[in-house]
């Protein structure tokens, strides 16, 4: 069964989805280290995980199977192997990258060089989301909620539900005393356009190349 999922995917779409979480995984990393607050999501993990003393990624991935089980009850069919990738891997990712920035690079210490560290995390991040949502290989169990709700209460669309699900995010950040900042706002409405970038002169233009799978 597991054999003839992949093939139905192909090789291709798969491997374009893995280099995104990876790429993902960077720009939130960056988003992190800028020290101008994180996205919305990422951002209230983080500010939980202090709170509980749980690790992030560790936290990340608790968080995420909660998360899973309504996917899996109300959305089966965003779940793919993205869904599990980014569920058990997408945190350590984040945390492998910001130890080696914080190992290999000075901490930004005015605001321009953190407003530029950040910048080049939304490009980075921008990339690896385009890069793991466009091969449709399975959505994040966070990301498929506002896919969910959207889907069932039609009037309503999609982009408020997001807004909702990333203001939620952004006001338990905020209570639990992490940084929502600047890196948060421009996550928010700066990643939406160059996802797009990256949609047309990038991904797809990858997941066109050769013909069958890898």
């Amino acid at each position: 069964m597991i054999d003839k999922y992949l093939k139905t995917i192909g090789w291709k779409r798969i491997i374009v989805m893995l280099l995104g979480n990876v790429f993902l995984g960077m720009g939130v990393s960056i988003f992190k280290f800028s020290c101008l607050g994180n996205d919305a999501f990422n951002g209230m993990l983080m500010s939980l995980a202090e709170c509980t003393g749980i690790e992030y990624a560790r936290f990340f991935v608790i968080f995420s199977i909660g998360l899973f089980i309504i996917e899996f009850l109300t959305g089966k069919k965003y779940i793919g192997i993205g869904t599990i990738i980014n569920t058990f891997l997408l945190g350590y990712i984040v945390t492998l990258f910001y130890e080696i920035w914080n190992a290999a690079l000075p901490a930004p210490d005015s605001l321009i060089s953190r407003i530029l560290v950040m910048l080049s995390g939304v490009v980075i991040g921008s990339m690896g989301i385009s890069m793991y949502q466009r091969p449709d290989a399975g959505v994040s169990p966070y990301d498929s909620l506002s896919l969910i709700l959207a889907e069932r209460f039609q009037k309503i669309p999609y982009f408020w539900w997001r807004m909702l699900t990333d203001g939620i995010c952004a006001g338990v950040c905020y209570l639990t005393g992490g940084l929502v900042g600047l890196g948060t706002l421009t996550a928010a409405f700066g990643f939406g356009p160059v996802i797009h970038f990256f949609n047309i002169h990038l991904t797809d233009k990858l997941l066109k190349l050769g013909t069958g799978y890898f």
